[in-house]
């Protein structure tokens, strides 16, 4: 007679800081710069307008965050307990962390700390850093070589001049 056995359920996978620091950082440092560039779209550079940009990206970094976790949290399909969505939730914490130094600048700009007009190449040069930045430093944590991880945080740095490019091409 067969004997059936119940499985244990697997423990539910948690997501490595790693991969949500490479993840998040590269989807907010690229969110920053789409929203920068459709922003700035129709030439409003007055620092009231600076002010409203600083605002609508942080809406949207934590709007996108939102969105991920709770994709996250619905995409796992299995029983979750009491506060697994709220933990969920935080894991996105670098999308927003990689957007704010842009939020801040154009925040700046809006509080008359730096000039409004032009402060969207500032904020892209700066994402574009991030991206370089971030690229080298996960090749370094999976043991790249220095030449390597260079390599890949400019291919990485490439991706934000592709998003830069194609929305001064869209304008």
């Amino acid at each position: 007679m067969a004997q059936t056995t119940t499985a244990a359920p697997e423990p539910r996978r948690q997501h490595d800081t790693r991969e949500s620091v490479l993840f998040g950082g590269v989807y907010g440092a690229v969110l920053a710069c789409s929203m920068v560039a459709a922003l700035t779209q129709y030439g409003h550079t007055t620092p009231a307008s600076r002010r409203y940009d600083a605002l609508w990206l942080l809406v949207t970094a934590l709007a996108s965050a939102l969105a991920h976790g709770y994709a996250h949290y619905i995409a796992e399909r299995e029983p979750h307990r009491r506060w697994d969505a709220a933990r969920i939730l935080s894991e996105e914490w670098p999308l927003v962390t990689a957007a704010l130094p842009t939020v801040l600048l154009l925040a700046g700009a809006g509080w008359g700390w730096w000039a409004a007009n032009g402060v969207e190449y500032a904020a892209f040069v700066l994402n574009i850093a991030l991206l370089f930045t971030l690229g080298v430093v996960t090749a370094r944590w999976s043991h790249r070589s220095w030449p390597h991880a260079v390599l890949i945080g400019a291919a990485d740095a490439l991706l934000g001049v592709v998003v830069v490019v194609a929305n001064a091409i869209i304008k």
